[in-house]
């Protein structure tokens, strides 16, 4: 069955990767992304030539996750030019690097606005059309950060994700009886075929950061850099994101995973979120409330 599909931060990455891979099995993919008619001009050009090339529905909207008037005006485009939105694909994020105390508030500030504010307003546009026809797919590309191995110097970004998450667990319940299904897709530190690390933010005081440079935390950043990627298997993949990204979206409506790790690495979020998850259910059905763990058909 082929839906119609929003992807936030879809100029690259894993955002980039699923769009590709959704218009290739057959749905209609709206890969969104700023200034598409600036810095993204390019970007724009080259997938529609991807589009003609292969044949497939790929289109590009301009969507800024940290403008509500962008997020409405994303929303309200797709559903005049499609007619439909089945699924929305909340990808848009930005990582930083640096001790968190040499991060000004204002930075965290905008990982917030980035990870997490970003999914409320696209969330406010297109769940009212969601709603009203009964049926559709929130799926969050979140990270095994949030419980899995936290290596240290991503603190803002660590938190910022584990605040999407938790927003994403919450939303799954809320959202069921209107028919509104979730899945939270997991990804692993993937160090290689992504721009995530390579593009990562650095803390705006410099005075902390040498004083952590310089002093005791000398050598930990490459260390744990390395650590990293040393944890990596030779062929870790990210396209396997995208796969599963795939897989999911093409599941019956109510046969969806709740959430899907994709972690070459094994950091350990997979143990940890089976645990939360299974306590979340046993909650749920203590209350009476079993049925919002599932969404309404």
């Amino acid at each position: 069955m082929s839906h119609t599909i929003l992807i936030t931060g879809a100029s690259s990455g894993f955002g980039l990767m699923s769009a590709k891979a959704l218009a290739l099995a057959g749905h209609t993919v709206y890969a969104s992304m700023r200034d598409v008619a600036g810095r993204n001009t390019a970007r724009v050009a080259e997938i529609a030539q991807w589009a003609a090339e292969h044949k497939a529905d790929l289109r590009t909207v301009e969507l800024d996750v940290q403008s509500d008037d962008s997020s409405r005006a994303a929303i309200a485009q797709v559903l005049a030019e499609a007619g439909a939105l089945d699924v929305i694909v909340h990808n848009a994020g930005h990582m930083v690097f640096g001790p968190a105390e040499a991060f000004t508030p204002e930075q965290l500030m905008q990982q917030y606005d980035v990870n997490v504010l970003g999914t409320q307003r696209v969330n406010r546009a297109a769940l009212p059309h969601l709603r009203q026809q009964g049926k559709g797919l929130l799926l969050w590309v979140g990270s095994s950060s949030t419980r899995g191995g936290t290596p240290p110097f991503l603190a803002p970004y660590f938190a910022a994700k584990a605040a999407m998450d938790a927003l994403a667990v919450s939303y799954s319940t809320e959202l069921a009886r209107w028919g509104i299904e979730t899945t939270i897709m997991v990804p692993g530190a993937f160090t290689q075929g992504t721009n995530h690390f390579a593009h990562s933010g650095t803390p705006e005081d410099s005075h902390i950061v040498a004083a952590y440079e310089n002093g005791p935390y000398k050598g930990v950043a490459e260390q744990a850099l390395k650590g990293l990627a040393s944890l990596e298997p030779a062929d870790a993949d990210p396209e396997e994101v995208a796969r599963q990204i795939v897989r999911v979206v093409g599941l019956p409506h109510g046969k969806r995973p709740f959430r899907v790790h994709v972690d070459p690495s094994q950091d350990g979020a997979e143990v940890v979120n089976g645990v939360a998850d299974r306590m979340r259910s046993e909650i749920y059905k203590a209350i009476g409330l079993a049925d919002l763990l599932a969404p309404r058909s």
